[in-house]
């Protein structure tokens, strides 16, 4: 058990699962585009860090995609911008049964809750309109902040919006973008949540055997103090 004053989680494939809802990714926006995957991907995934950082957003990305493969159109651009967002925000609408019970759990006890997310700009609107965005008492998403995971800064700036030390954090994550391993090396007691996780799908995060694994949301509160 650990003596800890804050919880800090990932958003993604930890509080809420972006494979519950139907996926609307490059390769199903592609489609819904007219272009063929690879010449859709060649640009979206090559600014994947800029649409991280805030530096471009969903509608400029689109944008430069439609009109550098000659099918750029105001219905058709409106269209994908919309089912990606709806897409995200159907997420929300599947979270683990224990997620809203867990974190009124950390409540009761005074514990406060933190937020570290790598996001881009559609996900990051999302979120601050979410049912769990109230529940934050410190934010940093990468779109916002400039910088993503595992960037030590962007975990030195969650703890400083919380007021506490490294060492009185919990970092909750799935694993992705190597959060764990960044949390640790910065001081924090670091949690692989692993609720959502589904062997053999296309989840980016697998299980890892250096770091603890917390199978129910719930579990969090029997390991803190």
């Amino acid at each position: 058990m650990y003596m800890i004053k804050a919880v800090i989680f990932d958003m993604y494939e930890t509080l809420i699962t972006l494979f519950e809802s139907p996926v609307y990714f490059g390769t199903q926006m592609a489609s819904d585009a007219g272009i063929e995957e690879n010449k859709f991907q060649e640009i979206w995934r090559s600014e994947e860090k800029n649409r991280t950082i805030g530096k471009i957003t969903l509608e400029d990305i689109l944008e430069r995609i439609l009109k550098e493969n000659n099918c750029f159109s105001e219905e058709k651009m409106t269209y994908i911008l919309n089912k990606r967002i709806r897409c995200k925000e159907d997420a929300f609408k599947h979270l683990h049964i224990e997620i809203i019970p867990m974190l009124n759990a950390l409540k009761k006890k005074g514990i406060l809750i933190g937020l570290i997310s790598n996001c881009f700009s559609e996900e990051s609107m999302v979120i601050k309109k979410s049912i769990l965005y109230p529940y934050f008492d410190a934010i940093c998403l990468s779109f916002d902040e400039g910088v993503q995971k595992p960037d030590p800064d962007i975990f030195k700036r969650c703890i400083e919006k919380l007021d506490v030390k490294a060492d009185e954090c919990l970092y909750a994550g799935d694993g992705g973008s190597n959060e764990l391993e960044a949390a640790e090396t910065f001081g924090m007691k670091a949690v692989q949540a692993v609720w959502y996780l589904k062997e053999g799908t296309t989840q980016p995060a697998k299980r890892k055997a250096n770091f603890e694994h917390i199978e129910r949301p719930l579990d969090i509160i029997d390991i803190i103090q």
